[in-house]
């Protein structure tokens, strides 16, 4: 089946950046909505960003101008620019394809540990 693989979480200090990417195993693989999920350890999934196949993008409150989504439909990947990281984007941090506006699709990736510390 496909599979979404996540690189580029790590250790980072507060005010610092991170640039995560998600690509898709298949290269013919299409999601019409694809995104970022975030999780701590005490909480439910929370959207970060999405973006559409056509570059419409939707971010959570909590990230709005300081994260970028962007996707290249040619290279079937999604990448999440982080800029002036704060300790709680501290997550593990997802990709997922396949679902909606407000409903993740049942594909994600494995998760990408982030950790914005001093």
């Amino acid at each position: 089946q496909v599979q979404l693989v996540e690189s580029g979480g790590g250790l980072v200090q507060p005010g610092g950046s991170l640039r995560l990417s998600c690509a898709a195993s298949e290269r013919r693989f299409r999601s019409d909505i694809m995104g970022w999920y975030r999780q701590t350890r005490d909480k439910q999934r929370e959207l970060v960003a999405s973006i559409t196949s056509g570059g419409t993008s939707r971010y959570g409150d909590s990230v709005k101008d300081r994260f970028t989504i962007s996707r290249d439909n040619a290279k079937n990947t999604v990448d999440l620019q982080m800029n002036s990281l704060k300790p709680e984007d501290t997550a593990v941090y997802y990709c997922n394809a396949g679902g909606t506006v407000y409903v993740p699709g049942n594909y994600w990736g494995q998760g990408t540990q982030v950790t914005v510390s001093s």
